[in-house]
């Protein structure tokens, strides 16, 4: 049966491919399917199928600018300067007009399912008001508190002992503690919906009916316990729909395929090191710049082809080595073609992702600081030790398992199979 789902997303950057890869799966199955975002991504959503409608008060952004970038924190001196761009500029600050944007649409065009992105408290808190079921979408590996795991964020393997269990508790508090500064915002918005306040940032996360993890679990920790409302779906390995051709550099060398971030990170001067460590190597480079960097900014070797963007899916069947900045989408695209990487983490969610990469033996660390010898000694080890291949083919087999079916759709015609139907109006 036909249902309709409205999305609530935003200029996020590498989280929006994986939603609406979500949101085109649904359309391609006779849902009706709207999302709610930035003017930005109209293009976008409208390549999907889904039909784009643009945030009114809500804050907007467009990552392909710096200049326009909603969170810009890429001038954050430090991670907590960071996070409380996210807390503020996002997640907490804006939270009522999110709500009250995504209520007037419900209201408007009411739907069977809300469908989030994770961050948007705002939007969660709009589709509790509205009595529909909410299903908040992940789009990197699960970042909230849970059991058997050290806290998300400092990128810390797992604890053993009393001491590792302790280093956790103190590390826990320290992140949950920042939080606080967006509570008042929050409940602002929750107790102008009639909804009564919350005695945390981390609980409102948690009050959705689904939270659908668009992450493989096997680059999770095996003895992580998460809520009953958690489902882990497979990661979403679409293109984004502005990739372009697929061109090669000529040759017959190992592939490298380089990919920093969609979004401005302030990369350009790692993306000429990384050009010159892979013009001392005798392989072929692919250097994607990005949107947000003019490739002709970037100078290189001559065994190293320089371009915007490419279709990440196909350069990868031939990529022997990826280097990224460990961004969730690259890194489970390469792992899903069975290609080791060598991660140099910006920022972010980015850490996290590299460390679960290097645990699972599928890629190394450096830092963002490295020199050009250091990045090309890092690319030849991976390169020329076959474990590393070894591990990434191990992952790819069971990425291709979990996601050989579509576990998000799946859920999502679940919830609305079971809700009520949206009422022809919602009160005021």
């Amino acid at each position: 049966m036909r249902k309709n789902f409205l999305f609530a997303t935003w200029a996020g950057g590498g989280a929006v491919p994986p939603t609406l890869s979500v949101a085109r799966a649904l359309r391609e199955r006779g849902h009706g399917v709207r999302v709610l975002g930035d003017r930005s991504l109209h293009d976008e959503v409208a390549a999907t199928g889904a039909e784009p409608i643009t945030w009114t008060t809500a804050p907007q952004g467009d990552t392909t600018d710096p200049a326009g970038d909603l969170l810009k924190d890429f001038e954050a001196r430090t991670p907590m300067g960071a996070f409380a761009r996210l807390r503020d500029r996002l997640v907490c600050g804006p939270a009522a007009d999110f709500a009250r944007d995504t209520l007037a649409e419900l209201r408007a065009r009411p739907a069977d399912v809300l469908v989030t992105d994770f961050s948007l408290l705002g939007a969660i808190t709009a589709g509790e008001a509205a009595g529909i079921p909410v299903a908040a979408l992940g789009t990197t590996l699960y970042p909230f508190p849970a059991p058997g795991a050290p806290p998300f964020g400092p990128g810390v393997r797992p604890a053993t002992g009393v001491l590792g269990r302790l280093r956790d508790r103190l590390l826990e508090e320290m992140i949950i503690k920042p939080w606080a500064k967006g509570l008042p915002a929050l409940n602002a918005a929750r107790t102008a919906n009639g909804l009564p306040p919350v005695d945390s940032v981390i609980d409102a996360f948690g009050r959705v009916d689904r939270f659908l993890v668009l992450s493989p679990r096997a680059l999770d920790h095996p003895g992580r316990r998460f809520p009953s409302y958690v489902r882990h779906v497979g990661a979403r390995l679409d293109d984004p729909a502005w990739v372009g051709e697929l061109r090669l550099p000529e040759g017959e060398a190992p592939l490298v395929l380089v990919s920093l971030s969609s979004t401005f990170m302030n990369q350009r001067e790692l993306l000429r090191r990384i050009a010159d460590a892979l013009g001392r190597l005798p392989v072929r480079g692919l250097l994607t710049t990005g949107p947000a960097v003019d490739p002709a900014t970037v100078h290189a070797p001559g065994n190293v082809l320089v371009t915007s963007v490419a279709p990440h899916s196909a350069v990868l069947r031939h990529a022997a080595v990826t280097i990224t900045h460990a961004g969730h989408g690259t890194a489970v695209k390469s792992l899903a073609a069975g290609v080791p990487m060598v991660c140099v983490p910006l920022g972010r969610d980015q850490g996290e992702v590299a460390l679960r990469v290097a645990l699972a033996g599928a890629g190394i660390t450096v830092c963002k600081s490295a020199s050009p010898g250091t990045i090309a000694r890092a690319v030849g080890r991976v390169l020329h030790d076959p474990s590393y291949q070894r591990q990434a083919r191990r992952l790819a087999a069971e990425i291709a398992a979990e996601t050989a079916t579509d576990r998000a759709v799946t859920e999502l015609e679940d919830l609305a199979e079971r809700a009520p139907g949206p009422s022809p109006t919602l009160s005021g």
